[in-house]
């Protein structure tokens, strides 16, 4: 029986390409096995198995891609264990992107601004470096919106607090804009978020927090992604 070889070497003899070549091709996930996209580089190929290449396939390098993911509520997400929830089955149907998912995607991700474990809403993975530092380094100038499901009763003047005059972790909080949107569900606009501080602001002033949701990062709402679900950040979009 004859032995199974490389498929970075079955590529290289039928394109009379180099072997960096036939693996950059495999990389970027140009090439098909029996109709199956395979992007690992040591996949071995037997002579009766068809191997293809997509005819838009390019010798380019992957350019850095930006994730936008919904996250749901009761689940750790970070950089490492994205790759759970980031897959073609969870790809939102309405991305407008037309980047096509490969594995390359998963890898190198950063994970910025995250959210606690209760949380849900709007997390961005990036390969992108202007991006992580956008929103890592400027993190302060950068606002977020929230929706906060609350129940119990406010204080006296709790919602004036809730904009200015409460302290986290011994220090005195910068101005916010925190709105009602119904008797339950608070709005909160604000930078530099940290882990933890819209629970226990809403507490200072007598409320229990039931849900957070954060719909919006600098100038890019979640929109219609659902929970769960991913999309690509598309080129004209900015935070």
């Amino acid at each position: 029986m004859t032995e199974p070889v490389r498929l970075s070497k079955r590529i290289a003899e039928l394109l009379s390409c180099s072997r960096r070549e036939a693996e950059q091709y495999i990389e970027g996930g140009w090439v098909l096995v029996d109709g199956q996209c395979i992007e690992e580089q040591g996949y071995r190929v037997l002579p009766q198995q068809k191997v293809e290449l997509l005819p838009e396939a390019s010798l380019a390098p992957v350019a850095p891609v930006t994730i936008l993911l919904h996250k749901p509520a009761g689940i750790d997400i970070d950089a490492n264990s994205a790759a759970q929830i980031i897959s073609p089955e969870t790809h939102a149907d309405d991305d407008r992107s037309s980047i096509r998912f490969i594995q390359k995607h998963l890898s190198g991700l950063t994970l910025v601004l995250p959210l606690e474990s209760y949380a849900s809403g709007l997390l961005v993975l990036t390969q992108d470096w202007r991006i992580e530092r956008k929103l890592t380094t400027d993190a302060a100038k950068v606002e977020q919106e929230f929706i906060v499901e609350v129940s119990g009763e406010i204080v006296a003047d709790g919602l004036k607090l809730l904009n200015h005059g409460l302290k986290f972790k011994g220090r005195e909080l910068a101005p916010v804009k925190a709105s009602w949107q119904n008797e339950s569900r608070l709005r909160f606009a604000l930078k530099g978020v940290q882990a933890g501080q819209i629970k226990n602001m809403c507490e200072q002033v007598g409320l229990n927090v039931l849900t957070i949701r954060r719909i919006r990062i600098g100038r890019l709402p979640m929109a219609g992604l659902q929970a769960g679900q991913w999309r690509y950040l598309l080129g004209y979009e900015q935070f």
